[in-house]
């Protein structure tokens, strides 16, 4: 067979059922040998569009999501999406063509150096340079997407070798199982936990990639410790819980970090630092930290541990919560209900703009539970981090290591295949929505049915919020938009404009019931931005 073929089949292998990209004249012959496999090969308008589904595929299911390009542009195209799901753990293989052999030592058209441009972004790159490494290759570069901490590689694949003759197999496709924690690491954690006075849990996406969630809602409940996630983290424990503190990752002293500053023991379960920073939460740097995670920690100067409990996090919180004393109760609960009452604040709101709070309690009502946001990056990110509840974990889907803007739209394409059961949501800013807004005729010829809820302020809300704050003016933030309405109808999407604020939940209930792509243009009230601001400065109880 041809090493194009084989390259197919060593995908099949992998279990991959969907390839996001755009055929190119390098790429023919693979694309040649996905017309007789069973992957479902989806044809995107844009590499970064490919890129960002496959990064929101991998996240979900855990297992690598896929994505091709031709050379050159195209897959340059796919460096932030690639680097998204990097540095947000989301196991991913970028493939792409290449040039023939014979011309990649010299200058020559459309060829660059690919290998070197994604080393900085990947875990692992490697180019195809004779047939016989095609399973070796396939099979490192899923092993090392899917094992922790998971993130992306990159495979070229030139088109001489792509064509060339090879009789050989894939090679089995197995993960490496993950260690139990060291003994005396979870008695020295149980120990620690059994004598402090005020422990806090803050939970980062490791436990969610961990399938961990279940165990550290058991562990919060017996020891009767609160729970605080980090965006990524959201319904790792579910807000109804009553341990659970709600999110954190807000740049400002928010209400869960005065409950950091109580503190004496720090739990951090499945944290990963590119999320948000410890200096943010732990700047005095003389807390004790407990490191419960499947990999060793990173070195920060805010981030010495005690005890590093590294291995199976599902085991190692099972373990310790056998040996620990639970505390005398929940000593952080006004925390929690100066968020709920934040939350409360406006759902009956009637001003038009609408303010974020509304937008966000209309949206969770008219969610089920398990239905999927996949948000994009701007002022918007920050009230769904904060407000929007969660009682399923990857449920609600924040960028918050790269934190890249445009990977709401094709990330919903890619929550809606990955499980076509649950109904979308894709909540973007006007900002964020036109960098991938393309993707919406994928959608449509997909027959995907999902929403797109933007949040129209005319701006680049989060830049302006960061400004007015800093210097007390804005700085070339402003811009125009289409019509979005019409916009979305000429790519045969259903368009909706919301005009008076009872109208955004009746939309939404409408939207999410049909089986059509549909567009909601909202306009918001930024000007909550720098009330929360000042609010979130302001300490809820007495120390």
């Amino acid at each position: 067979m041809k090493s194009a073929e084989l390259f197919v089949r060593c995908l099949e292998n992998e279990g991959v059922e969907y390839v996001f990209g755009i055929p190119g004249e390098e790429n023919l012959a693979v694309m040649d040998a996905l017309l007789d496999s069973h992957i479902r090969f989806v044809t995107t308008r844009h590499e970064q569009g490919a890129a960002f589904m496959a990064d929101v595929y991998g996240r979900l299911t855990g297992r690598a999501g896929v994505c091709l390009a031709t050379l050159g542009p195209g897959a340059t195209n796919l460096l932030t999406g690639v680097a998204d799901a990097n540095m947000d753990h989301a196991p991913l293989v970028a493939i792409a063509g290449q040039a023939d052999t014979n011309r990649l030592h010299k200058e020559s058209h459309q060829v660059l150096d690919l290998q070197n441009i994604f080393a900085p972004v990947t875990k692992y790159t490697s180019r195809l340079l004779t047939p016989n490494i095609v399973p070796e290759v396939v099979r490192k570069a899923f092993k090392l997407a899917q094992t922790e901490k998971t993130g992306a590689c990159f495979v070229e694949f030139p088109e001489n070798i792509a064509d060339m003759e090879i009789d050989a197999v894939a090679l089995p496709a197995q993960q490496p199982t993950m260690p139990e924690p060291a003994t005396e690491q979870v008695e020295e954690a149980a120990r620690l936990i059994s004598q402090a006075r005020h422990p806090i849990i803050l939970a980062g996406n490791g436990v969610i990639r961990a399938q961990a969630w279940r165990e550290l809602a058991a562990f919060a409940d017996r020891l009767h410790i609160p729970v605080a996630n980090t965006f990524m983290a959201k319904g790792v424990v579910p807000f109804k819980h009553p341990m659970t503190l709600g999110s954190v990752g807000l740049q400002s002293h928010d209400y869960v970090n005065v409950g950091f500053d109580r503190a004496d023991i720090i739990i951090c379960v499945g944290y990963d630092l590119v999320e948000y920073h410890p200096r943010r939460w732990h700047p005095t740097r003389d807390r004790t930290i407990i490191h419960i995670d499947s990999a060793p920690a990173e070195v920060d100067a805010y981030y010495t541990e005690a005890v590093s409990v590294v291995g199976h996090i599902r085991h190692s919180l099972t373990r310790i919560a056998a040996l620990a004393t639970p505390q005398q109760g929940h000593t952080l609960r006004p925390l929690r209900d100066a968020l709920i009452q934040d939350m409360d604040q406006h759902k009956d709101d009637s001003a038009v703009p609408l303010k974020p709070q509304k937008i966000i309690w209309d949206l969770r009502t008219a969610m089920g539970l398990e239905d999927i946001v996949v948000c994009d990056v701007g002022a918007h990110k920050m009230w769904m981090a904060r407000m929007f509840r969660c009682e399923h974990p990857n449920t609600c889907l924040i960028s918050n290591g790269f934190a890249s803007m445009g990977i709401a739209v094709p990330g919903a394409i890619a929550a809606r295949l990955a499980y076509p059961a649950r109904r979308v949501v894709a909540v973007t800013g006007d900002a964020g929505f036109l960098m991938n807004s393309q993707e919406l005729e994928t959608a449509v010829r997909l027959g995907v049915p999902m929403v797109v809820l933007i949040w129209n302020d005319g701006g680049y809300g989060l830049i302006e919020w960061k400004q007015m704050a800093t210097y007390g003016r804005a700085s070339h933030v402003r811009f125009n938009n289409p019509d979005f309405v019409q916009y979305a109808e000429s790519f045969g999407a259903k368009g909706y404009r919301v005009e008076q604020a009872p109208q955004l939940l009746p939309i939404l209930s409408e939207a999410l019931a049909n089986d059509r792509v549909n567009v909601i243009d909202c306009p918001v009230d930024y000007t909550e931005n720098l009330k929360l601001t000042a609010k979130l400065g302001e300490t809820i109880f007495q120390l």
